[in-house]
């Protein structure tokens, strides 16, 4: 998703329409007899096995060629989900046959971000974590039975060529010259590609459909190339691989899947999945009920971009500082940044699933982090802006214990300790020396509670050269205090946070928010790196209260008043930890 496409914007709907087509095909008892012997293979090998213990099969296929970003997340919960709520089982399954740009980094980097996200692949004793390179057997075998079915050809015209002659949306193809080869030819000259006996290049193997139909994709596809390349899993066994569009659909079968969902711009390719195991069935590799394929809009999200080459570009141009980077839509990034898997999954049942393109905002995953983290996160005191505030009539050297909750919303987790003293941090935005109207915090001669402490009245304030204000000063009542009989003897309508001087932990505090100050960044032809948010992020010292310094990496907090943070698990060290905005209190990009 990028913002070249335009759709609608649209409310989010929570709708599900792929629920009801699972629901139908179970009532009518669609896969029932469909057996599964325990792992992928063809007719023969799943002919073997028991009847399905699952009802249903999904799958979650990346290409292991990148990072996964948040539009997966959708496609995780979705096919996870699915097969979850509906006695099924999903397989994670790396679409791994473009030998030239797939890694271990991003498999084991894949694996990581979908087990994070709380799904496994792990079903009693079967494991259903598969490679479409450990088909490739499978493939090549069906590829020469779609030759020797007189349904594939080798075509040497060059790419040009084909371009030419493929037409176009109204004009009906051209058949190759080659076409029309024999079977013998055929088989000898794709056996002589998978011998190596051929350039990169210099012919492919084609499906023989229709030029003259109207769905272009079904003008003789591509099936096979040449390509002499290592591949990360099957070494050198292979100098031809398989064509996506050939191999997914016999991955699915292989597999035993049941609803394979993709996204809308597979939709025209459905045609050429459905013909192709049809001829494979035909010719007895496969057996009844074959997969079916549904198409789903993608995630459009406002105020990111999530085109893989938008997101390459940022990260090599070193606009963000890697693919964790907590401004990017990476999962990396996102975990990092304190973003939850129970918010990623309350995101995706909130937005739902449908057919049409519809732009989702932001602040709907935002909501979806803040109600998850609500939940969770205990609560912690920090002062971002500090200011010194000196409580004179309090006696020098001294500290007393308040008592903080933990979590207001469970009394269960208990209480924490606080040392108030004479000198506290406080927030600069909480003295005012001219109060605006509405203004309940410090400004002179006004009371304030310290919030789990004492009633203090502002007696003054000191200035530096330069007339900013640097301390505060003020009086305590004594028998105020949070907690004890008198603490409701005095009515204030202001209450502010504070840390102690003398108990405080300085901490490095990232301000992350939004990557880009456009809902639609490069939307009208513009350069999308002209819509970096250049406040993005901001770093700053804070005053923590001295619990915070224990802090593991990865642990939440909401800091009370400022928001959700997280200790970074990339750059905290033990009694050192460095925190990360995840996301505000409320929603501050509203119009």
């Amino acid at each position: 998703m990028s913002s070249e496409k335009n759709p609608k914007h649209t409310p989010a709907s929570a709708s599900n329409f792929i629920r009801a087509i699972i629901e139908k095909d179970l009532s009518q008892h669609k896969y029932a007899s469909k057996k599964w012997a325990g792992s992928p293979g063809d007719a023969q090998h799943q002919a073997a096995g028991q009847v399905d213990f699952a009802k249903i099969r999904t799958r979650f296929p990346p290409e292991p060629n990148g990072y996964l970003h948040i539009g997966h997340a959708k496609s995780i919960c979705l096919n996870f989900g699915l097969a979850r709520d509906y006695s099924g089982v999903c397989h994670l399954r790396f679409d791994d046959t473009n030998p030239e740009k797939e890694s271990q980094e991003y498999v084991d980097s894949i694996s990581e971000m979908v087990q994070w996200l709380g799904f496994a692949w792990q079903n009693g004793a079967e494991s259903n974590l598969y490679f479409a390179s450990d088909y490739f057997d499978h493939m090549y075998h069906a590829a020469e039975l779609l030759i020797q079915s007189g349904l594939a050809y080798v075509d040497q015209q060059t790419a040009e060529e084909m371009r030419t002659n493929r037409g176009t949306l109204t004009e009906a193809g051209k058949d190759s010259p080659y076409r029309n080869r024999s079977v013998e030819e055929n088989l000898t000259l794709f056996r002589e590609m998978r011998d190596g006996k051929h350039a990169d290049g210099s012919m492919v193997l084609r499906a023989k459909v229709d030029m003259a139909s109207p769905n272009i994709n079904m003008r003789d596809p591509a099936i096979y190339r040449v390509r002499k390349a290592h591949h990360h899993n099957t070494g050198d066994k292979w100098c031809i691989y398989p064509m996506y569009t050939f191999a997914h659909p016999i991955e699915d079968a292989l597999e035993q899947i049941t609803h394979s969902i993709c996204t809308l711009e597979f939709e025209d390719q459905r045609p050429f999945y459905d013909w192709l195991l049809e001829q494979l069935a035909d010719a007895g590799m496969l057996s009844h009920p074959l997969p079916k394929q549904y198409e789903f809009a993608r995630l459009n999200l406002t105020y990111v971009v999530l085109s893989k080459r938008k997101l390459i570009q940022l990260v090599e141009e070193k606009h963000v500082t890697g693919w964790d980077d907590p401004r990017l839509p990476t999962l990396a990034g996102a975990r990092r940044r304190g973003y939850t898997p129970e918010g990623f999954r309350l995101f995706a049942d909130r937005i739902g699933v449908s057919k049409a393109d519809s732009w989702i905002e932001y602040t709907i995953l935002e909501d979806c982090m803040r109600e998850t983290l609500n939940e969770t996160a205990e609560r912690r005191i920090a002062v971002l802006d500090p200011i010194k505030l000196v409580i004179d009539n309090y006696p020098e050297g001294q500290s007393e214990d308040c008592f903080a909750p933990n979590h207001p919303l469970k009394p269960e987790l208990g209480k924490r300790t606080v040392q108030l003293s004479k000198e506290l941090w406080i927030e600069r935005e909480d003295f005012m020396e001219a109060p605006s109207k509405g203004y309940f915090r410090l400004f002179p001669d006004n009371l304030v509670r310290l919030r789990y402490g004492y009633v203090v009245k502002c007696t003054g304030f000191e200035k530096d050269a330069a007339g900013h204000v640097t301390t505060v000063h003020c009086e305590y009542l004594p028998d105020t205090k949070s907690g004890t009989p008198g603490s409701d003897s005095v009515k204030v309508k202001g209450n502010i946070h504070w840390v102690s001087v003398a108990h405080a932990y300085q901490a490095e505090i990232r301000m992350y928010d939004r990557l880009f100050k456009e809902a639609h960044p490069g939307s009208g032809d513009k350069d999308f790196l002209e819509d970096i948010n250049p406040d993005s992020v901001k770093v700053i010292a804070a005053q923590l209260e001295q619990s915070l310094q224990g802090a593991q990496a990865a642990e939440t907090f909401q800091f009370e008043r400022h928001g959700y943070f997280v200790a970074d698990r990339k750059d905290s060290i033990s009694g050192n930890p460095v925190f990360n905005r995840t996301v505000t209190l409320r929603d501050s990009w509203q119009k």
